[in-house]
This record gives C-alpha cells, structure tokens and sequence, in this order.
C-alpha cells in the first residue's frame, strides 16, 4: 500500500510540475518581444512598479523604469526620451496618472509601437493637462497642498483615502512619506503631439480611483479608442495590482509582435 502512495504521489508531481511548466510557457514573452518602459506618475517614483516589472521581467520581457524629476512637462518628457533612446527595437510605452500625459507627449517617439494608460491622463495635442479636468468633479479624498514655490503634494492625513486605500497601512504610509512634489503649473502646459492619435492604446481603469472622476477616467479612455480593462483598486493601481497591469502590457506587447512577423 505504501508503494502504491509513493508512486501515485510521483505520477501527481509529474503532472502538477507538467502543468507549471505550460503555465510559465503560456505566460513567456514572445519571440523578439518589445521592451516596456514605465512611467510614474506625480507625488510618486518608479520604485512604485516594482510588482510590474518583476511580473514582467520574469515572463522575459526587458523592462525599463523612468525616473521623472516631475518639475516640469519638458523634463518629463526629456527623462522619458533618454530612455526610450537607449532601447533596442519597439517598445511599449506605459504611463500611470501624470505619467500618461508624458507618454501622449512622448509616445511619438519613433521607437513606440504602443501606449498603455494606467488610471493616466491623455490630454490631445493643443490642450493642457488641466483642461481634462473641466466638467468633471475630484473625489474629496484627493487633496494637493501646493506650497509657495508651486510644488504640491498630497496632503498627508488625506494620503492613504485619496491615493492608495487598497494599499497596506506600511505600504501606503512609505507612499506618504517618500512623495515626490509635481511643479502645478505642469498641469498647465499645452501638449505639442497626441501619440495615440496614431499609435495602439490600452487602459486600465481603477474603479476606485479617488484621484479622479470615474467618469473622466471612461471618457479619457473613449476618446483615444482605447482597450479597457477595469480592476477594483485605487489610484496605487500600478503598485497595488501589479499582475492585473502586467496582463494589459503583455497584451499589447504581444499585439505589437503579432503586427511585426
């Protein structure tokens, strides 16, 4: 009896490990993948997509991390520019929040093959970042204390409501007390180009966002005709649900390989 446990756990062993192995192959980059540069968002960094990019990484993509200063629209764009300058081949470009801004910007790139918005901004080209605003009302939770010098943060007892409820109380307050402050009048920079005027969009929609309208968020995403997908998260969505947002990237990687063979 002993013998016949022994060799049923065996043959179950084989089968789970066989069944592992086509779920990694399943989930592998495909051949001559893009890369993936990721851009973050305001009162935020890029240690943010570290869920994303290992998600990512461990399917065989190459993954690169933008570091916005977020002092102006120009140098966010220029951070992202030095990035997507050092790539080899089509990328997919991805932006959270503000980031999406950026990559409508900086998606023209000739380097771009597709643009992924993460709870993100997609302002036209003639309009300005604030202008997404008009018609539309900011949940409560989400307040910005815009100090002398015109930087604003997220104020602190608000922070966790506002930005990343979904968030653990460790995670979020590190969230809190690393914010990196947006020069405001970013906000008010009209855009020169709208990258997804020609270029494959896709969009992940948090339906708990409080940093925005929900139904900004839809309508943004309407007028760029892109791909939605929606996931109960906050505004930390690119943190908070990173296999969700890794699954949306991959998509429109393997759509851009599908387009190159």
């Amino acid at each position: 009896m002993a013998r016949l446990i022994i060799a049923a756990l065996l043959v179950l062993s084989v089968i789970t490990a066989a069944q592992s192995s086509e779920s990694s192959a399943s989930e592998a980059a495909p051949a001559q993948s893009p890369h993936i540069v990721l851009v973050h968002g305001a009162f935020a960094d890029g240690s943010g997509w570290r869920g994303v990019y290992d998600d990512l990484t461990a399917r065989g993509y190459r993954v690169t991390i933008v570091q916005n200063p977020l002092t102006s629209l120009a140098d966010d764009i220029a951070a992202t520019r030095r990035v997507l300058d050092r790539q080899e081949g089509p990328v997919v470009l991805v932006g959270h929040s503000w980031g999406g801004t950026v990559i409508t910007e900086a998606g023209v790139h000739p380097k771009v093959s597709a643009l992924v918005y993460v709870s993100a901004l997609s302002p036209d080209a003639g309009e300005t970042t604030a202008q997404q605003y008009d018609g539309y009302t900011t949940p409560p939770e989400f307040v910005i204390d815009t100090h002398e010098d015109g930087f604003g943060f997220i104020e602190a007892e608000n922070f966790r409501a506002g930005f990343a409820a979904d968030a653990t109380q460790r995670d979020a307050a590190f969230l809190r007390d690393s914010q990196v402050p947006i020069n405001m009048s970013a906000f008010g920079t009209v855009l020169e180009n709208a990258a997804w005027r020609s270029k494959p969009s896709w969009a992940v929609i948090a339906t708990e966002d409080r940093a925005f309208d929900q139904r900004m968020l839809h309508d943004m995403a309407e007028r760029i005709g892109a791909k939605v997908t929606e996931v109960a998260a906050s505004h930390a969505v690119f943190m908070t649900q990173p296999k969700v947002v890794a699954d949306v990237i991959d998509e429109a990687a393997r759509q851009v390989s599908a387009a190159a063979n």
